[in-house]
C-alpha cells in the first residue's frame, strides 16, 4: 500500500520521512540499522560454529584414535559394534529429552529400564508368556510410573527432580523383589535375533532403531504444534500459560512418554543381553544427562534437541571406547562422563544466557 495521498503527498509521520527537517536522527537511525545487522551476522555466525563443533569434535575423535590403534580401532567390525551397543544409551537420553524440554527433569529412567527387562525376562522365561505380550506388558510397566511421577509432579507440586528420585528408588527396590535379587537369562530369540543378530549394512538392527525414534522426535520437536508448546513451556511456563498452553498437560504427558521410552530401552536391553540384571539399566542415568546436556550445545545450541543428543551420545562412546584401547582402567569412562556432563550443562547454561540477551536487545 502506497504512503503518498492522492496528490502525492507524504502522508508518513515526520519521524518517518526521508526530508532534510532532522538530518542527524536519520543518519543516526540509519547507523543504528548497520550496526544491528553487523551484530546478528556475527551472531549467525558464531551460532553455525557452535552448531558445529560438537560433530567436528566426534570426527576429531574417532580420526585421532583410528590413528592411534589402526588393527583395532579403526575396523568396520568395532564401528559397528559402537553404533549397536550404545542403542539403549541414545533411548534412554531421548526418554530424558521430553522432561527436560518441559522444565522438569526424570531421574527414574534408568531404574525402569532395569524393570522394564525383567518384566520381559519373568514373563517370557519363566511364566512362559510370548516375548512381544511381556514387551506390552513391560511398556505398560513404564506408562504407569510415568503417570505417577506426573501425578506428584504437576497435581500434587512436588518437584520432579524430589519425585523422580523416590520412584528410581521404589522402582530398583520392585525389580530386586520380583527377581528376588537374581538375574534372569534365556529371553527368547524372537527378541534378540531383531535386536543384535539381524544386520543391516553390517550394523545390528538396535541402531536402526534407537535412530528411527530420534528422527520422529526430531520431526515432532521441529514440526508439530505439540513441539512447540513442549519448547514454550520449558522456556516459560508462565508465558506458555498465557498463551493458551495446557502447561499442566504438557509436563504431565512429557513424564509419562519418558517413562514408555524407557520402557522400550528396556526392551531393548532384554533382547540385547538376552537377560536382566536386578540392577540393570541404573549405569545409563549419567551418560544419558550428559548427552541430553551436550546435546544441547550443538545443532539447535542452547536447546534440547534429539539428533544433537545423538551425536553427544557417540562423541562419548567413541572417547571412551579408545581410552580403553589405549589401556585406560575402567573407572575413566566415570571420570568421563562425569566430566562431560559438568562441561555440558556448564556450556549450555552459557548458550542460554547468551541467547537470553540477544532476544531482550532484540
Amino acid at each position: 500500500m502506497s504512503s503518498r495521498g492522492e496528490k502525492g503527498v507524504d502522508v508518513r509521520p515526520p519521524e518517518q520521512t526521508d526530508g532534510a527537517a532532522e538530518p542527524g536522527r536519520a543518519q543516526a537511525t540509519r547507523e543504528g540499522q548497520v550496526v544491528d545487522r553487523s551484530a546478528l551476522r556475527r551472531i549467525r555466525i558464531l551460532r553455525r560454529l557452535e552448531a558445529s563443533v560438537l560433530p567436528l569434535g566426534l570426527i576429531a575423535v574417532y580420526i585421532a584414535f583410528g590413528a592411534a590403534e589402526p588393527g583395532r580401532y579403526a575396523t568396520v567390525s568395532n564401528f559397528a559394534t559402537m553404533l549397536a551397543s550404545q542403542a539403549v544409551l541414545v533411548l534412554v537420553t531421548l526418554a530424558l529429552l521430553l522432561p527436560l524440554s518441559a522444565g522438569d527433569y526424570d531421574l527414574s529412567v534408568g531404574a525402569v529400564v532395569g524393570l522394564s527387562a525383567m518384566t520381559i525376562a519373568l514373563l517370557n522365561v519363566q511364566h512362559g508368556w510370548n516375548v512381544w505380550l511381556a514387551v506390552l506388558v513391560a511398556a505398560l510397566v513404564g506408562v504407569l510410573v510415568g503417570v505417577v511421577n506426573s501425578f506428584f509432579t504437576v497435581v500434587v507440586g512436588i518437584e520432579s527432580l524430589i519425585v523422580t528420585l523416590g520412584t528410581a528408588t521404589l522402582v530398583q527396590g520392585v525389580t530386586l523383589w520380583v527377581s528376588g535379587s537374581n538375574t534372569v537369562s534365556g529371553v527368547s530369540n524372537s527378541l534378540v535375533n531383531p535386536v543384535i543378530i539381524d544386520r543391516f549394512l553390517q550394523i545390528p538392527l538396535e541402531f536402526y532403531y534407537a535412530l528411527a525414534v530420534a528422527i520422529v522426535m526430531w520431526y515432532v520437536f521441529e514440526y508439530t504444534p505439540l513441539g512447540r508448546r513442549l519448547l514454550m513451556t520449558g522456556r516459560g511456563p508462565v508465558v506458555a500459560r498465557l498463551t493458551g498452553i495446557r502447561v499442566a498437560r504438557v509436563r504431565a504427558g512429557s513424564l509419562v512418554l519418558s517413562g514408555l521410552i524407557s520402557a522400550l530401552a528396556g526392551a531393548l536391553y532384554a533382547g540385547t543381553s538376552g537377560a536382566a540384571a536386578p540392577t540393570g539399566g541404573t549405569e545409563f542415568l549419567l551418560p544419558a544427562f550428559a548427552a541430553a546436556f551436550l546435546g544441547a550445545t550443538t545443532v539447535y545450541p542452547g536447546r534440547f534437541n534429539p539428533i544433537g543428543s545423538v551425536i553427544a551420545v557417540y562423541f562419548l562412546v567413541f572417547g571412551v571406547t579408545g581410552l580403553e584401547f589405549l589401556g585406560a582402567p575402567n573407572y575413566v569412562q566415570d571420570l568421563f562422563y562425569g566430566a562431560a556432563l559438568i562441561l555440558a550443562v556448564t556450556f549450555s547454561q552459557v548458550v542460554r544466557r547468551r541467547e537470553a540477551k540477544v532476544r531482550k536487545g532484540q
